[in-house]
């Protein structure tokens, strides 16, 4: 029984092995099927959208190309566009370079017209003129001969001899002469009249100039006392920093050498080298020297200056009685007051300019006024003739343009070394008073021997070119005029010689200023009466 029931169970358990074996195969069947269904779904799907993609694909490249296509389209439009204006502007421009060609073939065709037609004239004047020269010298020889043959006849029939009667025909005509030249002689002395006045004041302007008297006026040095040589350490400093640090706040070069008790100031602007100066004997008297005491002295100076510079200006002006001068003008004459020419302070000399030209418009009845204000500024460009490029003369002109100054103020200003012509009886007398002040013995620095050799050696040079008679040097050397002879020189050569002269006073000679070659060629034609 119980092996029975063993083996019950054991066919219960094979049993339930057949069975679990059985539903586990189904299970793998099934989870197969149903993955392979699941899969076959998925790339179904897959698929279709793959080809959805696709699509989708093509039909954007579909729009690109047309995209693509039209954007193209449209630039080789435009670019047939552009070429077809430009080839459109080539054209016309050619066309109008064709039309200008053709105008001036048609221009010079009737150019060449009108010349072969006025010589074709002139051809014809001549001959007319030829034919009747010829008719002329016969109608001459023929009358000759008619008055030969009259005056034959004359004498047969007259009592008088052909002398007697030539007397007494010249002897009436020189009477009749002599009436009618009277009668010029009084005309011409009335229409003289009007221009005495004007050519007097001329001639006396130029007579003035040789009456001129001489004019001195100080000295300007550019130097400092020091009270001993110690303070020449001092000024100098540690290192050098003093010395430095004044010469970097002025910009003026400091000399300090073997000089007993005196330093040297060197620098191009007269400003800055009063500033130095007087920076320097405030720093020597107060004696405290070091860099921040030179600054601050420098910069009080500084101020101090500038305004001596519009004190002397404004002075100046109410001296000369010179008004209505533009405010920066009078601070630029002003600044003439540190300024020298050949020791000459040219305030000073622009002062005594303006007295002098004012006396003489009084005198010579031109304009006071003209001549006083131009006397006063003619060497304003000296003010800042270190600081822009150009003569004295250029700066004075534009800088009287620039602060609206007449024209015969300008004029007078521009004239006054003659760089110009004189237009005006007051550019005369501002050029004669510029002389009187200035170019005399004794108003500069140059001593009266230095003088009298410059004038010597410019007659000098004059005289040894080939074909002068004689020279001389005139206007305080400021010109020299020179004679030729006629017969050696001719007019070409005269303008060439006058180039060579000056040329070489350049090169030989020192001077200030300008100097004016006057060359003078005449002839002159002699006969004795018998």
């Amino acid at each position: 029984m119980s092996n029975f029931v063993n083996a019950l169970c054991a066919v219960n358990v094979v049993a339930s092995v057949f069975i679990s074996l059985g539903t586990l195969i189904i299970g793998l069947v099934v989870g197969y099927f149903g993955t392979y269904l699941i899969n076959t779904k998925k790339m179904a799907k897959g698929k279709a959208n793959a080809v959805k993609i696709i699509e989708e694909a093509y039909a954007e490249e579909k729009t690109v190309k047309k995209e693509a296509i039209l954007e193209a389209k449209e630039e080789i439009h435009k670019l047939r566009l552009d070429f077809d204006k430009e080839v459109k502007d080539r054209r016309l421009e050619l066309q109008k370079t064709e039309d200008r060609l053709s105008q001036k073939e048609d221009f010079i065709d009737k150019k060449d017209l009108n010349l072969d037609k006025k010589q074709e004239d002139i051809d014809n004047q001549k001959r007319i003129v030829e034919e009747k020269l010829n008719k002329v010298n016969q109608n001459l020889e023929e009358q000759e001969l008619t008055k030969q043959k009259m005056i034959a006849e004359l004498e047969k029939v007259a009592t008088l001899k052909r002398e007697d009667a030539k007397k007494i025909l010249i002897d009436s005509m020189v009477e009749d002469a002599r009436k009618d030249a009277a009668k010029i002689v009084k005309s011409i002395e009335e229409d003289a009249v009007g221009e005495a006045n004007r050519k007097a004041q001329n001639i006396i302007s130029l007579a003035i100039q040789k009456c001129a008297t001489d004019i001195t006026s100080d000295v300007t040095v550019s130097s400092v006392a020091i009270p001993n040589d110690e303070m020449k350490g001092r000024i100098i400093g540690r290192e050098g920093r003093n010395i430095r640090a004044i010469e970097n706040a002025t910009g003026v070069d400091l000399i300090v050498d073997d000089t007993p008790e005196s330093i040297t100031l060197s620098c191009f602007d007269p400003i800055r080298r009063e500033v130095a100066r007087l920076a320097l004997e405030k720093l020597i008297l107060d004696g405290r020297i070091h860099p921040t005491r030179i600054e601050e002295i420098v910069q009080k100076v500084q101020k101090d200056v500038e305004q001596s510079i519009k004190d002397a200006g404004e002075k100046a002006v109410d001296e000369s009685g010179v008004y209505g001068l533009h405010p920066e003008l009078v601070k630029i004459l002003g600044r003439l007051k540190y300024r020298t020419s050949y020791g000459q302070n040219c305030l000073k000399h622009s002062l005594e300019t303006c007295y002098l030209a004012g006396l003489l418009a009084g005198e010579l009845g031109a304009d006071v006024k003209i001549a006083k204000r131009g006397g006063l500024l003619h060497d304003i460009g000296k003010a800042l003739d270190h600081e822009i490029e150009g003569t004295h003369v250029t700066i004075g002109v534009d800088l009287a343009k620039k602060y609206k100054e007449s024209p015969e103020v300008i004029h007078c200003i521009e004239a006054h070394h003659f760089n110009v012509e004189f237009h005006s009886v007051e550019a005369i007398i501002v050029q004669v008073a510029d002389a009187i002040s200035s170019a005399r013995p004794g108003a500069r620095r140059e001593t009266l021997d230095a003088y009298v050799k410059r004038l010597e050696k410019l007659e000098e040079i004059s005289n040894s070119f080939k074909g002068v008679e004689k020279s001389y040097a005139v206007q305080a050397g400021r010109e020299v005029r020179i004679i030729v002879k006629p017969e050696e020189i001719s007019d070409a050569d005269a303008m060439f010689l006058a180039k060579d002269i000056a040329k070489r006073i350049e090169d030989e000679m020192e001077y200030p200023g300008q100097i004016k070659v006057n060359v003078i060629r005449e002839s002159r034609f002699s006969e004795f009466a018998k």
